[in-house]
């Protein structure tokens, strides 16, 4: 099949996506079309593979903007804090894009699999890719499933195996590689990033996490900021002004509650940061959210 055609297949299977993730039955593939609001996009991203089908997603990661223009993919191999906008293509056609949850257990299993000489040894820095025809029908088959669930157990895993599989042989594939290695350096840093999703309202000892990682501290730092895209104070900052947010708009803490909630110590500094970060107060950030759920609702 030529591109165009197994394009407009995709974009057919999605006619029923809206502006917040659907669940397509398919384990770990979701997908969302429209326009999005920005604040739904301002979020911790789960470690996966995005397929923007068409339009534009502007991720903005710490001081890193990326364009991810569609028909492309791109590779989050970590959970990691973000803010994104999404713009319909120059026809008009709406944002459209899938998501497949990244297992770690799975690409373990891929990896024992591959040849020594088809493994990746170094990698673009983080990018939209360019989408060949091999994997864009991979795509295809993974989400014509949705119109037979009970194929899903059957196939569902070998489908995500050969998006895993072409992933690993683009200009990506370094990070799949190091997500999939239990030992390597990248791996660890996944294990921080979980421990500080977990503790993040905690003080942060950069040595203490550095040494349990097996690193020196400027070996942690470079890691770190190569898997994320930010430094690990940075990373504990957005998650703890996400979640803040989230207290102030969606269940009615006061700004300063959210705030020592969430582990600031000093209000003004929390305003501050947060107003830098989301480009509004709190207070008035949140009353826009609202008013833009309640729309929706």
């Amino acid at each position: 099949m030529c591109m165009n055609k197994v394009l407009n297949e995709i974009i057919d299977l999605m006619k029923s996506a809206g502006t917040r993730p659907i669940e397509t039955g398919v384990p770990g593939l979701s997908m969302i079309k429209g326009d999005i609001p920005t604040h739904q996009l301002a979020a911790l991203y789960k470690p996966m593979i995005g397929f923007t089908v068409q339009g534009t997603k502007i991720l903005l990661i710490g001081e890193r903007s990326t364009v991810l223009k569609g028909p492309s993919y791109y590779v989050l191999p970590v959970h990691v804090p973000a803010t994104a906008s999404v713009h319909p293509g120059h026809d008009g056609r709406p944002y459209m894009s899938l998501g497949l949850e990244l297992k770690q257990n799975v690409l373990q299993s891929l990896l024992r699999d591959l040849p020594e000489d088809l493994m990746p040894t170094a990698s673009a820095n983080f990018a939209a890719c360019e989408i060949d025809i091999e994997l864009l029908e991979a795509w295809l088959r993974l989400l014509r499933l949705i119109k037979t669930p009970r194929d899903i157990p059957a196939l569902a895993p070998a489908y995500e195996r050969e998006i895993l599989y072409r992933v690993l042989l683009g200009p990506q594939g370094w990070y799949l590689r190091q997500l999939g290695l239990r030992e390597s350096n990248f791996s660890k840093i996944s294990q921080t990033v979980n421990w500080l999703r977990d503790n993040y309202t905690k003080p942060i000892d950069i040595g203490e996490i550095a040494s349990k990682s097996g690193m020196a501290i400027n070996t942690f730092h470079r890691q770190f900021k190569r898997a994320t895209g930010l430094s690990p104070i940075q990373f504990q900052k957005q998650l703890r002004l996400l979640e803040a947010r989230s207290l102030i708009a969606f269940e009615g803490y006061a700004v300063a509650s959210a705030a020592y909630q969430v582990g600031y110590q000093s209000p003004s500094q929390f305003n501050r940061e947060y107003s830098r970060f989301f480009g509004a107060p709190p207070a008035r950030d949140t009353e826009k959210l609202r008013r833009i759920e309640r729309a929706r609702d």
